[in-house]
């Protein structure tokens, strides 16, 4: 009996591309059959410029067409509320699994969702392979997404030990994982008895084996299907751009995009910007120094005085196409299409260079060397072999820690420890709009040309 498990993941804000969602749906078609399952491992429903307006019912869109057979939930799957999230469970066909995930209170008695058919595991079959699967969540969800109060997000080996025993007590042939874990996918696969971890949550690909467990990553915005053959473990790797078109799909995320009024020009961009994974965590970018620069920018118009520093985090800029020629408001809601406002802070130089110093943090969702901090008016130089932040200053002048300064950032970081704890609501001095506002104002005031200029330089990596 050989069974074919069909991975996608983290689609976001890929949702605003109709071709790459339709040809998402037409390689996951394509490569169904029955001796397939599909599966998806989170962050499906959101972040995005139509997942935004819609409340994550574009969604519903790939997931009728392609008749997902099992999802578990990823962070943002939560953005915009728990109950919303009920209520596409309850209109999507898959089945969604959590073994980790339940309301505050419950002591494990029974999984978020279970009202909506919820469940911890369940048992599928495919060509006459027993497969039993379960679904975790990062524990450390609420504090990355404030949404999610009221849920309670139990620690996932423990929680992946019971649902494996449940499984293998059933008689099951395979037993798989659907994760949303990141990194925290190799302890899991070194800790409990798997054949298949399917990840999610950080941003790259994977494909790889530890301790006989295979472990695969389809990298983010629907751009690959990972295809994992049991019982030899074999991966193949399919990118969608060379997939069928689904153009019912396609169609459908047309109409709703351009039903939304999301097409009006703000400015024009002749060399293109782009959005990529080494673009948003490898360092300074042009793109990176847009945002920053744009925060920086608000702050000023709004009367705050010298020194601003604008702040960026890496992981509240999206991945996708580059900004080129003609760039509308809908396009610039993709780099950041999130509901936060840009706040300023009024901080003292010691807190400062302790939050510059963060940007080179081991954050759970990200590659062990990845950087978070994008900066304008600043200038940073930070030794990795040594962990130490070496140099920084504004307005080229050093950091004074008797000095106090404001910082241009976004509302989010001072509802999280994730990436820079430093920065807190103890500092906060007021709120501007919200931040793809922010850029559409500056993008129309100042046009969109950004240069990379030294401001961040990396010894080390």
């Amino acid at each position: 009996m050989t069974l074919r498990l069909l991975h996608y993941s983290d689609v976001e804000n890929a949702y605003d591309d109709p071709e790459r969602i339709g040809r998402l749906a037409g390689t996951l078609l394509a490569r169904d059959g029955p001796d397939a399952l599909v599966c998806g491992t989170g962050d499906n429903t959101a972040p995005g410029v139509l997942a935004l307006r819609t409340e994550g019912e574009q969604s519903l869109d790939l997931f009728d067409a392609v008749d997902t057979d099992a999802e578990t939930f990823g962070n943002h799957d939560f953005d915009f509320g728990v109950e919303r999230t009920l209520e596409l469970v309850e209109r999507s066909p898959q089945r969604w699994l959590t073994a980790n995930v339940s309301p505050e209170g419950s002591d494990g008695g029974g999984p978020f969702g279970a009202s909506v058919g919820v469940r911890p595991w369940t048992i599928l079959e495919a060509d006459g392979a027993r497969v039993g699967l379960f679904g975790l969540t990062d524990p450390h969800t609420p504090d990355i997404n404030p949404a999610v109060a009221g849920l309670a997000f139990r620690d996932p080996v423990s929680a992946a030990e019971e649902a494996v025993a449940e499984l293998r007590a059933r008689d099951v042939d395979h037993v798989v994982v659907l994760s949303h874990l990141g990194r925290g996918d190799e302890s899991l696969a070194a800790a409990v008895d798997v054949d298949v971890v399917l990840g999610g949550h950080v941003h790259s690909e994977r494909i790889e084996r530890i301790d006989g467990t295979v472990l695969t990553r389809p990298g983010v915005n629907g751009e690959v299907v990972m295809e994992v053959s049991l019982p030899d473990g074999e991966v193949t790797r399919h990118a969608v751009a060379d997939g069928p078109l689904h153009e019912p799909v396609a169609g459908a995320l047309r109409e709703r995009k351009a039903g939304e009024g999301l097409t009006g020009v703000v400015a024009r961009v002749d060399e293109p910007v782009e959005r990529t994974e080494r673009t948003c965590f490898r360092g300074e970018s042009r793109i990176g120094n847009f945002v920053a620069d744009a925060y920086r920018w608000a702050a000023g118009e709004a009367g705050y005085a010298a020194p601003v520093v604008g702040l960026q985090n890496s992981g509240g800029i999206r991945e996708g196409s580059p900004l080129a020629g003609e760039v509308t408001l809908g396009d610039l809601m993709s780099v950041i299409p999130f509901p936060e406002r840009v706040a300023v802070l009024d901080v003292p130089g010691t807190t400062l260079r302790s939050a510059f110093a963060e940007a080179a943090r081991n954050v759970g969702f990200g590659e062990s060397e990845w950087w978070h901090a994008h900066v304008s008016n600043a200038r940073l130089e930070y030794d990795h072999g040594e962990n130490e932040l070496v140099r920084a200053s504004v307005g080229g002048v050093p950091v004074d820690p008797d000095r106090r300064y404001r910082v241009a950032t976004s509302e989010y970081l001072l509802h999280t420890e994730g990436e820079f704890p430093s920065l807190t609501t103890e500092f906060l001095a007021g709120t501007l709009d919200v931040q793809y506002e922010v850029l559409a104002a500056y993008a129309r005031a100042e046009g969109i040309a950004p240069r990379v200029e030294g401001r961040i330089v990396r010894h080390g990596v």
